[in-house]
């Protein structure tokens, strides 16, 4: 009780869209674990380009070693996972660039990764991006936002209370 009265005030936060492109809802995306939401809440973008941006002001917490994913979290501890494609860890890298790495302070719109969307397109199962908040069940309300079509750094696609 004394937590609620004392504890932190909830806040708002907004991610912006990390890539200029459409917004897919989760349930369409054709992969389980995004759709289902087994990783968390969010949603996805069919991108129009190859080139990821920061879509918050706050820290990088992970770039996989493939560079197909990065992990973000907001000054206010909200945890986002930027997953490029679907099953491209399978493409070991290839035709991935970060532009980051783990423990980097980032602003909105900084360059996280760059990736060939063609060869993402040949060899992998979607080039859709799904935008996914890992620590969903901390958050008090997700609600999506924002038109259909998008630019990174610039369009709201999420609005947090957390």
């Amino acid at each position: 009780m004394l937590s609620k009265l004392f504890g932190k005030k909830n806040n708002k936060v907004t991610i912006f869209s990390p890539v200029d492109g459409e917004i897919v809802l989760l349930s369409e995306v054709p992969d389980p674990v995004f759709a289902e939401k087994m990783m968390g809440d969010g949603v996805a973008i069919k991108p129009s380009n190859g080139i990821v941006v920061s879509p918050i002001e706050g820290k990088v917490v992970q770039v996989f070693p493939t560079k197909h994913a990065v992990g973000l979290e907001t000054k206010s501890g909200v945890e986002i996972l930027i997953h490029i494609g679907l099953e491209t860890v399978g493409m070991e890298g290839e035709g991935f660039e970060a532009h980051v790495e783990a423990g980097a302070t980032v602003k909105l719109g900084d360059k996280l990764i760059t990736f060939n969307q063609a060869l993402v397109n040949k060899k992998a199962k979607s080039d859709v991006i799904p935008v996914i908040i890992t620590n969903t069940d901390q958050m008090k309300t997700i609600e999506k936002v924002g038109a259909q079509s998008v630019r990174a750094g610039q369009d709201e696609v999420l609005s947090i209370e957390v």
